[in-house]
């Protein structure tokens, strides 16, 4: 199908695009950008996207799908829908699943329900250790064939130090990327709050800041032994975002990713025992919420992600010491990564343009894959948006099975109206 998107604004970070101008696709790749290709383009469809933004389609490196194994939480086809309704056409799934992604028959079946449906291309995550128990090593080879990007241990920590540096050793003999979450499994073990004056008025158990900073500590000095590259997921706190930065400054291979809810959200936003504000890791103080978002403006942080992890009403709507972590966010990552650019940078730092950069071609950087850019060639991803759009978080309106989101009510700016996925158009809002 050809199609020929007229009249948007084309922003595109990767390739230093932002301007009127019209795409042409042609065989399920961006066939040119600007003028028409020669030989008579001749469009099966043309769409005016006047006042809109056309952009690569976002790349989200954190969705749950909750297949297979939690299918009561979510299907892989609502959560595909919510990423076409989010503008969201590339996604990483980390391998927390039941059963766990360790065998590359998982993997493999994974993939193929995700290709059936032709929406999102969905990379897995491999299990780091099998059954993410921390203690043997999966075989990270055969994962890599079926189709695994990089071994993570999601929220499961590795206790023992020396099974961690072991599976840095091989990941660095195969240039394969470990995925970790900075939690010290002693100091945060139980907790559900950040350590701090709102979790001690509320009688909440702490997460401190520390387990954070110590897990930071001892990574890269096993990434200094081993020159394995990792990336560090869901960064939460000012001191560990201030450790990431002078890792960088030294030259470790190590990049890092943000929650989209916590650029915005603080511990104060748990008003009362609020369980849909219940996250891992916890809404930190309001100094940790500035440093997220100054980390994001200097670059010490690469991506925002959508940290998209559904949770049926069974399991949130608990007390909130009770309740299960994680919120909706697949929906929700182009409209905060918005209001984040909006908030904090200058109208000459182009922050529309820089807030499209941490969730399409930063993103593609990190898994190292070719996506989210429009250069001539490249598959046709592509998410037409209204900038200027208001709409209220319903959850009538998502799409995701999960409802529950800390944002519910709340205004936002920015909607997709069209989703394109390999040059055929996978989300139109009517």
């Amino acid at each position: 199908m050809k199609l020929h998107i007229k009249n948007g604004r084309v922003i595109d970070p990767a390739n230093g695009i932002d301007a009127q101008s019209d795409v042409y696709i042609a065989d399920g790749r961006v066939a040119s950008i600007g003028q028409a290709p020669a030989g008579g383009f001749e469009a099966d469809r043309t769409i005016d996207a006047s006042g809109m933004v056309v952009a690569p389609g976002l790349v989200d490196l954190s969705a749950r799908l909750r297949e297979p194994g939690y299918e009561y939480k979510a299907t892989l086809e609502s959560e595909m829908q919510a990423a076409m309704q989010g503008g969201v056409t590339s996604l990483v799934c980390p391998p927390d699943t039941d059963p766990v992604l360790d065998e590359p028959g998982l993997v493999e079946m994974l993939k193929y329900r995700a290709k059936s449906l032709n929406q999102a291309h969905v990379y897995p995550l491999g299990a780091l250790t099998m059954g993410l128990k921390g203690q043997a090593l999966t075989e990270m080879a055969e994962l890599t064939e079926a189709g695994c990007i990089g071994f993570a241990q999601a929220e499961e920590p590795i206790v023992d130090t020396t099974v961690l540096l072991r599976a840095l050793q091989y990941a660095k003999t195969f240039n394969y990327t470990v995925w970790l979450r900075p939690q010290d499994p002693h100091l945060g073990h139980g907790g559900i709050a950040h350590s701090g004056p709102v979790a001690s008025r509320l009688g909440l158990s702490g997460v401190p800041v520390m387990a954070e900073t110590i897990a930071l500590h001892t990574i890269f000095e096993l990434m200094r032994a081993t020159g394995a590259r990792v990336h560090l997921c869901r960064m939460s706190s000012a001191a560990g975002l201030e450790l990431v930065r002078a890792a960088k400054k030294e030259g470790l291979p190590v990049s890092c990713d943000v929650g989209a809810h916590h650029i915005h959200m603080t511990d104060v936003d748990i008003g009362f025992f609020d369980s849909n504000a219940r996250m891992t890791p916890p809404f930190r103080s309001t100094r940790d919420r500035d440093a997220i978002r100054a980390a994001l403006c200097d670059g010490t942080v690469d991506v925002i992600c959508s940290d998209h992890t559904p949770v049926d009403d069974d399991e949130k709507l608990l007390p909130f010491g009770e309740a299960s972590p994680g919120a909706t966010g697949l929906e929700l990552l182009l409209p905060l990564a918005v209001k984040w650019a909006e908030e904090c940078l200058d109208k000459s730092e182009q922050p529309l343009a820089r807030a499209i950069a941490k969730v399409t071609s930063d993103a593609a950087r990190v898994i190292g894959l070719d996506c989210g850019r429009l250069t001539a060639g490249s598959a046709a991803d592509i998410c037409v948006f209204d900038p200027a759009a208001r709409w209220k978080v319903d959850p009538k309106a998502l799409a995701s099975q999960g409802k529950h989101t800390p944002f519910l009510g709340y205004e936002m700016s920015g909607q997709v109206s069209m989703t394109i996925v390999g040059g055929h158009i996978a989300f139109e809002r009517r």
